[in-house]
């Protein structure tokens, strides 16, 4: 954890401490923000579609629990969880299967449920190489917009350009505790995006 940055430390940190039940870090990779949640006393599942990822987690943090499962296919119930931490997950979806991923993710949480995504921002969506694949870019705008499409309020939004790293954003959204006749409740303006320091 030594070289994430401190934005992102206390933005993953202030939403856990809103968590009071099941959570899943979808796309856990190595497993250290995994184990950040389990820390904070979370009740905190990481999951990966990669298995020498899993290896790798379970190797250095014994004291988790990992399982094999991707940001569209959680593995859990409908409505069961209280969270889930997409962090830089999403940059690995192909932008054409992004709605249905967030859709999955919109029906595992339970109402009053929070979903914290983390990418890369661009000013288009598009992709580009990555250490580990393919990845893509998206406006922090577009993505908050697909997060209400699956029926999710946006909370916040953040993006912010550190020197010698690519820019980043994240959104914080959730289910909503009641949903009107006339559809999901849809902010009137999303929180604009705030600047921070700290590099990945």
């Amino acid at each position: 954890m030594d070289a994430v940055a401190d934005a992102d430390r206390s933005l993953v940190l202030r939403w856990a401490r809103e968590r009071s039940g099941p959570v899943v870090d979808a796309g856990c990779g190595p497993g250290h923000w995994t184990d950040l949640l389990r820390r904070e006393g979370l009740d905190v599942e990481g999951v990966d579609p990669t298995p020498e990822m899993l290896a790798l987690a379970r190797d250095r943090f014994p004291a988790c629990r990992f399982r094999p499962g991707r940001l569209e296919d959680l593995g859990v119930p409908d409505a069961s969880l209280d969270g889930v931490l997409a962090w830089f997950s999403v940059i690995h979806t192909a932008p054409e299967d992004v709605p249905a991923a967030l859709a999955a993710v919109a029906r595992a949480l339970r109402p009053g449920g929070s979903v914290l995504l983390g990418f890369f921002t661009g000013t288009v969506v598009e992709p580009f190489d990555h250490a580990v694949t393919t990845a893509h870019r998206w406006p922090v705008d577009a993505l908050a917009d697909r997060l209400r499409d699956a029926g999710l309020v946006v909370r916040e939004t953040h993006a912010r350009t550190d020197p010698g790293v690519r820019p980043q954003g994240a959104v914080v959204a959730d289910r909503p505790v009641r949903v009107s006749s006339s559809g999901p409740p849809r902010p009137a303006d999303a929180a604009r995006p705030a600047p921070a320091r700290g590099r990945r």
